[in-house]
């Protein structure tokens, strides 16, 4: 990533990205200390989509983003992503912190 994502929004559309062209490197980079795993082993994935349904700013450092996407897992099996992921902002930086399924 050659600049750091301005926004929650933007910094969730690179996660995407990230999981598209299995970029681990990247997703744990961008995962908040307290909540990133140890490591992190993506599954092959054929991603087809994403939708951004809301991003709401609580405060200078803090938001949320609602998305759907879409997947086909090794299975074949279509399988639909949607969750609302919160962002905390540290030192000028957007990171991932958790996400829930609505």
């Amino acid at each position: 990533m050659a600049e750091w994502p301005a926004d929650a929004q933007a910094l969730m559309r690179s996660r995407y990205a990230a999981f598209v062209a299995g970029d681990a490197q990247w997703l744990l980079a961008s995962w908040h200390p307290s909540t990133r795993p140890p490591r992190l082993e993506l599954v092959a994935t054929k991603w087809l989509g994403l939708e951004v349904r809301s991003h709401r700013v609580i405060d200078a450092d803090h938001a949320e983003v609602e998305f759907v996407a879409r997947s086909r897992g090794p299975s074949g099996r279509a399988v639909r992503l949607h969750e609302r992921s919160r962002f905390v902002r540290e030192d000028g930086r957007w990171y991932y912190l958790d996400g829930v399924t609505p």
